[in-house]
């Protein structure tokens, strides 16, 4: 058998060269409704957000498409810039620090309070992602009180239609939905506040 370098050396360069040529990565992040602007000074309560779960599903660094069916994408070249179980409650946390001006509002674990007069804990049961279409988020959540007031319990579903076809698109509706449900998280927390004073 008759070997031809040439025609080995050309496909081991088309083999390399398909190597290198996949797309870079884009990453987002999500972000809350406006930047809190609470001073922990005037704060006459604490709020911890946190713990949070998320199903597994989308416990990934890339966005999971939700589909036609029961069948999902995973967008292998579109990712969260940081783990979804710590960037929803953070927006979540800044969210309610917005709202609930009087308070200082902080996410677990990275400013987990033990003290805190208020511990918000947050089960994402859904977090659907309808590229040019809509985000979906389904949420059972807590309020306990330190002072002993009574647990305040929760679900939200929330669907926001997408501004566009886009992945930025899709993320600024996930951070509408999270804006609606943090809304009805310091609603909550409002007259179990005014009770435990």
């Amino acid at each position: 058998m008759k070997r031809h370098p040439g025609i080995a050396a050309a496909c081991l360069a088309a083999l390399l060269a398909g190597c290198g040529s996949s797309p870079p990565a884009t990453f987002y992040t999500l972000r809350s409704g406006s930047e809190a602007q609470t001073s922990t000074s005037t704060a006459s309560y604490s709020v911890v957000v946190g713990p949070l779960t998320v199903p597994d599903l989308i416990d990934r660094p890339q966005l999971v498409l939700s589909n036609a069916g029961n069948q999902v994408t995973v967008a292998e070249q579109v990712r969260w810039a940081a783990p979804l179980r710590t960037e929803i409650p953070r927006v979540i946390a800044s969210n309610i620090a917005n709202t609930l001006k009087d308070a200082r509002v902080s996410a677990y674990p990275q400013s987990a309070d033990a003290n805190a007069d208020f511990v918000v804990s947050v089960d994402i049961v859904r977090f659907d992602s309808a590229l040019g279409d809509a985000a979906t988020l389904e949420a059972l959540w807590s309020v306990r009180a330190r002072k002993g007031a009574p647990e305040k319990n929760g679900r939200a579903v929330v669907q926001e239609k997408t501004r566009g076809s886009g992945y930025a698109e899709l993320v600024a509706a996930h951070q509408r939905a999270l804006s609606a449900l943090s809304l009805e998280i310091a609603e909550a927390i409002r007259p179990v506040n005014a009770v435990s004073r």
